[in-house]
């Protein structure tokens, strides 16, 4: 049985007014309503409310994920540098890394993520393929030095986080680990009452071939993703693609430069030559790793540069500056075009594809070029789907135009191969006798951003609006009232019993049957012969809760043994013979009179048996 918590001991300050920091709806009312309280920028205390939900959302995560055979596990937070200097992510993830030395010089850092650990400890634990497949997880606190903390727990520094890993010898199994983990995120998220969408994604520094993301549609959420109303597709913006269609372009003619003084945006190009900005094309220029790479997209489009980075990661992106234009005569800032850059590198949209005819830069100071061709007058060295996606794009399954949405992202899943696998060498005994390269699959959940996706999507102009199945804190309940008929242990007797001894017997509480039995001296006195005038109670009716005896009533015995007070039951007299009993026989009983004493849970009719002497009636008086 759950402890109850009085509501008059529970440790919870509410505020009256916003965090002055805030900027989320769920930033604003788990402050205010208690839950969580800042201690640095990104660094939050889960007080005892907050505490309660964060644990009920783990359990329903521990639930499923024990449902399909995973294993939970506990591995360290502080981390050696060597694994993750060997897989490369200790240069990777950058200044994301928290880092740190020891007493001794040791480079060490707090766990982003653990793949290399896991990997590290199925390479000691599992030797042949019959210790495999193997899916193992844990519930852990991470850690990221973002560079801007906001949204309160959306966004932190610390977060918690469920991590799980299947490990298997082919890639039909890490297909079916996948299938398993995915199923179970959406048991996960429809238990925990979350709208959510399971999307395309892309799978960056963690590497792998497929990923999915889960996301839960809310105003606060950082993520965009499309959706199509026609199909069934939907991807985040980073993974949404575009077909390259090359077409003909025999029919443009020759190469014309134009004069276009002051002209060295897209606007003003446009505006000069009274052509849309999307018939022009839009050269620009990034440094990857140090080396100026030039990227072409449609003048009307902009460049994502989250997705440039994703297609060209672990390269470091970054965009060029007025010092790195000095020396470089081939580069004429605000009017470099595609055609002649021999020295530099040339990435295009898809949408740039060959046979199309574009406006742009002549690589001369106040010039410009018309007819320039995709494929004729240049060449693109890497098609890359690198724009800025909008809304009514075109479906890359159906074509119809795609629906913009933003979300919080709360879960993925990435199929993430051999690639920690052949960094760390985990091989294990096939059947054949041979090693094989085992497979692996990486799935996560944030815990912690789950609790603020709920703010997000169930709060009310009220507050706080925990739905029926989610995890809320605790389940209130009131005490009963003074005259209710609430379950009490004593009367756990079964149903046919009680309705049988409430037909016909009165319940009398131990406090006040001295009272009750003057009052029926009192009458057998004036009727002799007549038994005493029962109250009836209508059947089925239940007395209040008994008290304790008091003073005498506990010295003479009525006190039962399992240390639970008693309730004296009468019944209907009836005349006997002349007897001795044990227990108290003072109480005004008429001799031979049958009673019923209920002790705990216990009814048990006991007679009372005392000498009668021959007397008159007595008078009242």
């Amino acid at each position: 049985m759950a402890q109850v918590q009085r509501m008059s001991r529970l440790m919870i300050k509410t505020l009256r007014d916003d965090p002055a920091d805030a900027e989320t709806l769920s930033h604003k009312l788990l402050v205010r309503a208690g839950y969580v309280r800042r201690n640095a920028a990104g660094i939050w205390s889960w007080l005892p409310l907050g505490k309660k939900v964060l644990d009920n959302i783990s359990n329903v995560v521990r639930e499923e994920m024990d449902a399909i055979g995973a294993q939970e596990v506990l591995l360290p937070a502080l981390l050696p540098k060597e694994p993750y200097e060997a897989s490369g992510r200790w240069e990777e993830y950058g200044d994301l890394l928290f880092r740190l030395k020891d007493r001794k010089g040791g480079d060490y850092l707090l766990g982003p993520t653990h793949e290399e650990i896991f990997t590290q400890t199925v390479k000691d634990q599992c030797t042949s393929y019959k210790d495999l497949p193997v899916m193992l997880y844990q519930i852990q606190t991470k850690y990221r030095d973002e560079a801007r903390p906001r949204s309160g727990v959306l966004r932190g520094r610390e977060f918690h986080m469920k991590d799980s890993y299947s490990f298997d010898t082919t890639d039909e199994g890490l297909a079916h680990s996948y299938a398993l983990h995915r199923a179970a995120y959406i048991k996960i998220f429809e238990r925990l009452g979350l709208d959510h969408r399971v999307v395309s994604a892309v799978s960056g520094a963690m590497g792998g071939s497929a990923s999915e993301e889960f996301l839960a549609p809310a105003a606060a959420g950082e993520d965009t993703f499309a959706d199509c109303p026609n199909c069934d597709y939907a991807a985040n913006t980073e993974a949404v693609t575009f077909e390259l269609t090359p077409v003909d372009g025999s029919a443009h003619g020759a190469v014309e430069e134009l004069d276009t003084p002051d002209t060295p945006t897209i606007e003003t190009l446009a505006a000069h030559l009274g052509v849309p900005a999307s018939a022009t094309l839009k050269n620009l220029l990034v440094k990857v790793d140090g080396e100026i790479v030039a990227v072409g997209v449609p003048g009307h489009r902009e460049v994502d540069l989250g997705k440039l980075g994703e297609h060209l990661a672990p390269a470091v992106v970054e965009l060029v500056t007025a010092e790195d234009f000095v020396g470089r005569d081939d580069l004429v800032r605000g009017y470099v075009g595609p055609q002649g850059l021999e020295k530099v590198r040339y990435l295009a949209d898809p949408r740039v594809a060959p046979g199309t005819s574009w406006i742009t830069g002549a690589n001369k100071e106040g010039k410009h070029a018309a007819s320039v061709v995709a494929g004729r007058d240049f060449e693109v060295d890497q098609y890359l789907d690198v724009v800025v996606v909008e809304e009514g794009d075109p479906c890359p399954k159906c074509g119809t135009g795609l629906v913009l949405d933003r979300a919080i992202e709360i879960g993925h899943i990435f199929q993430l191969g051999r690639k920690y696998a052949d960094t760390f060498q985990l091989d294990v005994l096939g059947q054949q006798g041979k090693p094989v390269r085992v497979t692996m699959g990486s799935y996560g959940i944030g815990v912690s951003r789950a609790v603020a996706a709920l703010t997000e999507q169930t709060a009310d102009d009220k507050g706080l609006c925990w739905p029926a199945r989610s995890p809320r804190p605790t389940s209130t309940s009131s005490p009963p009232a003074r005259h209710s008929r609430p379950s009490w242990p004593w009367t756990s007797r079964r149903s046919s019993t009680r309705r049988a001894c409430a037909s016909w017997s009165t319940t009398v509480p131990a406090s006040r049957r001295r009272e009750v039995h003057r009052l029926r001296a009192d009458r057998r006195a004036q009727d002799p012969g007549g038994g005493p005038p029962l109250r009836r109670r209508r059947p089925g009716a239940q007395g209040p809760p008994h008290r304790r005896a008091r003073g005498a009533d506990r010295r003479r015995g009525d006190r039962p043994p399992d240390g639970r007070p008693g309730l004296i039951t009468h019944t209907a007299h009836e005349e006997g013979p002349a007897h001795r009993a044990r227990g108290p026989s003072s109480y005004g009983h008429r001799p031979g009179c049958v009673r019923r004493i209920r002790i705990g849970q216990a009814a048990r009719p006991v007679e009372v048996r005392r000498t009668r002497p021959t007397a008159s009636p007595r008078t009242p008086g």
